[in-house]
């Protein structure tokens, strides 16, 4: 699954992690000296002004921003020669620091504009309890600063659901045929077909979408968590516990752990149901496709005890998930309403303004959302967790020091004559349906 893309994927990731912890110390301890000598933020940064106080591109977000791309890209470069895997670099390796890298940028703009919504609605607040005190045009610059900053954001966020869309098929790509070159060993496994054509892109576009929700949700701690610990201050106390510092950054812990804690209990049982289903899928759909073959096969009294096993399976699923869904909703619609009720004391005392009050509760939603991350994709982990079963027994047939695939445009495919088997008749064409 991941060696066949990336490059000695049991050194790859821990040194991923490690570099990362790496710059982050190197940030915090010397990052300002660096800054002093190779930032560019006297050059790119914006001046502010009276109308825009706080620019998108200051000084030191110009040398944050520099400073990220800088060791994302800098840990690309021993890959192409380390690995083993050259094939893929550019898409794997490369594609997936751009992906990071586009996380992050995004991340950044939502810290940028929680302060601004912060700041605009506090103006809409004076507007509207002093009249004729806010201009029309002060509003409109403030819409405008928005804007330059929305454009570019939007697409960043399309090029790069482009590119996730290419880069996922490059995965299953690379698996397809990794899977193929070693199709002696895995012909005779059950499902063999099944988990070459539909596990692997299930496989890579789970494991893609849950990758970048969880970089997301980390990035977005590191950012929004000494957000919400500021804030926090500005909330006197929380109903039944009283003053607390950070109090808002507590209360969404507790409420993302309690909530991961329940639905892991209740939904304890469904990976292995979910793996099962795959299973008796799996043979009803084998004997469908005997069946077009062999005259004697997917006979309904012969495809009846086949298609039962795929009934009794999703009806224990059905039930399983009708409890699961139960303790899902019940608590993500009654999470919506932890952040209105640790504020409302310190909203009864008219200790906020309007805008400090939407600050405070975007901040607490993007940090607990992020705590969430596990009660959020839950449903999503189980899928993942069957299909990765599947494939680790596919995988099982293989050694680990086989070749890791030959591609259609890769050379040695090209010098070869392939002998496809004669077909009787005309290739079927699709019906209507």
């Amino acid at each position: 699954m991941f060696r066949s893309f990336f490059p000695n994927p049991r050194i790859f990731f821990p040194a991923a992690l490690i570099w990362a912890g790496l710059c982050m110390l190197a940030w915090f301890t010397i990052g300002d000296d660096l800054g002093a000598l190779f930032s560019l933020g006297n050059i790119l940064s914006q001046t502010p002004t009276e109308l825009d106080p706080d620019p998108f591109l200051t000084a030191d977000r110009v040398w944050l921003y520099q400073y990220i791309l800088l060791a994302g890209y800098l840990f690309c470069i021993p890959w192409y020669w380390i690995g083993g895997n050259r094939r893929w670099f550019w898409w794997s390796v490369v594609g997936s620091v751009s992906i990071v890298e586009i996380v992050f940028f995004d991340v950044q703009i939502g810290a940028w504009m929680n302060a601004w919504y912060g700041e605009f609605y506090n103006l809409i607040q004076t507007a509207l309890t002093e009249p004729g005190s806010v201009s029309l045009d002060t509003l409109a610059s403030e819409l405008w600063t928005v804007l330059y900053v929305l454009l570019p954001r939007i697409g960043a966020l399309v090029l790069n659901a482009f590119f996730i869309a290419h880069y996922l098929f490059r995965w299953r790509r690379a698996m397809t045929f990794f899977y193929m070159s070693n199709w002696t060993n895995l012909r005779h496994v059950e499902g063999s077909a099944q988990r070459i054509q539909e596990d692997t892109q299930r496989f890579a576009a789970i494991v893609e979408g849950l990758a970048v929700t969880l970089i997301g949700s980390i990035m977005t701690l590191l950012v929004f968590l000494p957000l919400l610990w500021e804030l926090s201050q500005n909330i006197t106390v929380l109903p039944l516990v009283g003053a607390v510092d950070g109090s808002l950054v507590w209360v969404a812990l507790v409420s993302a752990a309690a909530g991961t804690v329940l639905l892991g209990l209740v939904g304890v049982r469904l990976p292995g149901l979910e793996f099962q289903n795959q299973r008796v899928e799996a043979a009803f759909r084998k004997e469908l496709v005997y069946g077009e073959d062999h005259a004697e096969r997917a006979r309904p009294t012969r495809t009846r005890d086949f298609f039962k096993a795929v009934q009794r399976n999703y009806f224990r699923l059905y039930w399983h998930y009708l409890y699961f869904n139960v303790a899902r909703y019940i608590y993500l619609q009654g999470s919506n309403f932890v952040p209105l009720i640790a504020m409302s004391p310190t909203i009864a005392a008219g200790a906020l303004t309007f805008g400090l009050f939407q600050q405070i509760s975007n901040a607490f939603n993007q940090v607990e959302n992020s705590f969430q991350f596990l009660a959020n994709s839950w449903t999503t982990i189980i899928a993942l967790i069957s299909v990765y079963k599947r494939l680790r027994a596919f995988e099982a047939h293989i050694p680990y020091e086989a070749d890791l695939g030959v591609d259609y445009d890769d050379p040695r495919f090209l010098d070869t004559e392939v002998e496809f088997p004669p077909i009787d008749g005309d290739l079927p064409t699709p019906q209507t349906i």
